[in-house]
Order: structure tokens, then sequence, then C-alpha cells
């Protein structure tokens, strides 16, 4: 019998958006998952939890109060088309070449109200050198840094962290797609206007506006330069060095 449907409650929302110790790191991962995946337990994000311990912890959490008896489906926005408004904007590309903007979505976006060091992008990428790189160009430009090496890495980052304030996302992941990623957070209301760029090595025009469409704030391909990438998140963000 598969586990009971439950959703996060406001109580289990703010335990895991706050990180709060009290709540044990695997219950506040479990919170994410539904946040993130929705409240059907039996698809393959729940599968890292045997089912009977998965099963128990459920019904602890929903005795604490942190998640409830499922009354409708995912919390997810309406399903839609992909971003028409993206078809011409996604085609402009900066005058340095590599990197595209789809300029419609950072229409009436407020500019960052953190100084540089106190921006967290979280850099999702598997190739340790291209991890690297990426870290160390994102840190010369003044940005707090967190990595991630695949898609369940990301899903613990969120879980564990918070969401960063712009997610630099790699198209190839060892157990995941970057457009799937996208594509799921642009589904989640919180999620919808989280800044993502991404940062792949997929350069065919099919690709980049595939990218835009699902939502994209940003797309660079590799290989990039530092100034390229600090421009593109400096436009993403709309932030202005102080």
């Amino acid at each position: 019998m598969p586990p009971p449907r439950y959703q996060v409650t406001e109580a289990g929302r703010r335990a895991w958006e706050s990180q709060d110790t009290a709540v044990p790191a695997d219950y506040r991962l479990i919170l994410w998952l539904l946040e993130f995946h929705g409240n059907d337990t039996t698809t393959e994000a729940f599968r890292r939890f045997p089912e009977n311990l998965l099963v128990e912890w459920l019904g602890e959490m929903a005795e604490l109060g942190l998640v409830e008896p499922a009354t409708s489906g995912p919390k997810y926005m309406p399903e839609r088309a992909l971003d028409p408004a993206a078809t011409v904007s996604a085609t402009e590309m900066m005058s340095s070449g590599g990197a595209y903007i789809a300029e419609h979505r950072l229409k009436g976006r407020r500019p960052a109200d953190k100084s540089r060091s106190g921006i967290v992008v979280l850099i999702v990428e598997d190739d340790p050198d291209q991890l690297a790189l990426a870290d160390l160009r994102v840190s010369m430009a003044g940005y707090s840094v967190r990595v991630a090496t695949s898609a369940e890495a990301l899903t613990r980052s969120f879980a564990a962290e918070g969401p960063p304030d712009l997610l630099l996302l790699d198209v190839h992941l060892p157990d995941g797609d970057g457009f799937d990623i996208l594509w799921k957070l642009r589904r989640h209301r919180k999620y919808a206007t989280l800044p993502v760029i991404l940062l792949t090595a997929r350069s065919d025009a099919e690709d980049v506006g595939k990218g835009l469409r699902l939502g994209a704030d940003g797309y660079v391909t590799k290989p990039y330069s530092r100034n390229l990438l600090a421009g593109v998140i400096e436009k993403v963000l709309q932030h202005v060095q102080s």
C-alpha cells in the first residue's frame, strides 16, 4: 500500500524555510520534497527513504503539525504552454556573445537589496573543473557561493539551507536534466520568480530558445569569460554595484 498523501502545513513550511534545527534534517528534507515535487510520495524523489520508514516519519510529522492529509494536488501553478514572450526576447544576445537574457522576465523586477557579498549564488555543476571555474568566477565577482554536483545535491541544498538568491544551473547532470529542474521550479508558485541562469555547453538556437521559454532568466554558453558571466548575473539580479 502506498504511503498516505500529505501536504505541508504553514508550520512545516516555516520549519524548512528557517532551517529549524529542532526539526530533524531528514524531516526538513521530506518537507522540501513535498513542497517541490508535490504530495505524491510514490514518486522517484521519495524513494531514497524505505517505504515503511517514510510512512512512520510522515505520521510523526503529522502529529507535530508539520504536514496534514492532502486535500488537493500539488500546489503548482496551472499547466500552461512554454513562455510565448520568450520567443522574441530570447533572441537578444549580449554584445560580447554567448549570453542571452530574457528581458521580459526582468521587467518590474526590483533590484537586489543586498550587498554583493550577501547575495548567494548556488552553482549546480557536476564536472569538477567547470565547477571550480564557475566558483572562482562568481566569487571573484564578489558573490557568496554554494555548490551542488547533482540534482540530488541541489535538493538537499534547498532543504538544508533554503533557496539561494540566484541559481546557476548546468543542463547535463548525472541524475537529472537542468531543463526539467527549471520546468518544475517554474510550475511552483514559490519558485516562479527565482532568478535562474542556465550555464551549459548546449549552444544550439533550439536549446537556447527552449531554456528561455521554460523560464530561465539568462542563458550562458560554455566557454565563457568572467566578465560575461558577471554581467549576466548582475543583469538578472538588476544589481548595481555600490
